[in-house]
């Protein structure tokens, strides 16, 4: 909307107000023209400042990302589908990793279908034990004797069933001796049961015995039942 126009000339002097300035000597009057074009330069000032500030608050956000911290973490984990997958927790040492007598390996079934959580161990080796019965017998062969493996399997959640052919004695060669496929009366006491179910809170203990060498010691015992690649291991002591 256009001002109303000021009295006299639009380039001429105006008349100045009655005040105590009075006796200053009149200023010269600015054209709409002066006027507009300094409007015109402030707002374009403005516009410039406000333009600057912008740039350099995204500039300053691009300068300094903040730093992320990734962490990965890794586990290591056996599966032993018998009758499920059944995997080592992070918490237990790797499978190839050998381990001592009486180390527990804690072993968790994945099949839904049949949930089970639990340990196993190897507690003992003793060879030369005597029976009625001849390990040279036993192996077909003479110089055998009679040994066995302290062993335990108990759970704590669900139930599992194991049996006596996954396990075998292994030898610095690479010879492997499975269980003995026969048993005495007089054979060391408690016998690890050919075939067994463990339900939570319950324990499978005993001794399992085998025909081997009696120059030889075995170099660990080996945990490994069907679908399982890599076996469990426990060091035998040397003698």
């Amino acid at each position: 909307m256009n001002s109303p126009s000021p009295s006299g000339p639009p380039d001429g002097p105006l008349h100045a107000q009655a005040s105590d300035d009075a006796a200053q000597p009149p200023r010269p009057a600015r054209s709409r023209r002066s006027v507009l074009l300094l409007a015109g330069a402030v707002l374009a000032g403005l516009l410039v400042g406000v333009l600057i500030g912008v740039t350099a608050d995204s500039g300053a956000d691009k300068a300094g990302p903040s730093a992320t911290a990734t962490t990965t973490v890794t586990s290591a984990q056996t599966v032993l589908p018998t009758p499920g997958a059944v995997e080592a927790p992070a918490s237990s040492p790797p499978s190839s990793k050998a381990l001592a007598f009486g180390t527990t390996w804690r072993v968790q079934n994945t099949d839904p279908a049949k949930p089970f959580e639990g340990s196993l161990t190897v507690l003992d080796y003793k060879q030369g034990f005597t029976s009625v019965g001849k390990a040279s017998e036993e192996a077909g062969e003479p110089g055998y004797v009679w040994a066995y493996a302290d062993l335990k399997l108990c759970g704590t959640r669900g139930s599992y069933t194991d049996n006596t052919t996954s396990w075998t004695l292994y030898y610095g060669d690479g010879g492997r001796i499975n269980p003995s496929s026969s048993t005495y009366s007089d054979f060391p006491k408690p016998e690890f049961p050919f075939e067994v179910t463990v339900t939570a809170g319950k324990c499978a203990r005993g001794k399992l015995a085998f025909a081997v060498p009696g120059t030889e010691r075995p170099e660990s015992v080996l945990y490994q039942p069907d679908g399982l690649d890599e076996p469990r291991e426990w060091i035998v002591p040397k003698a």
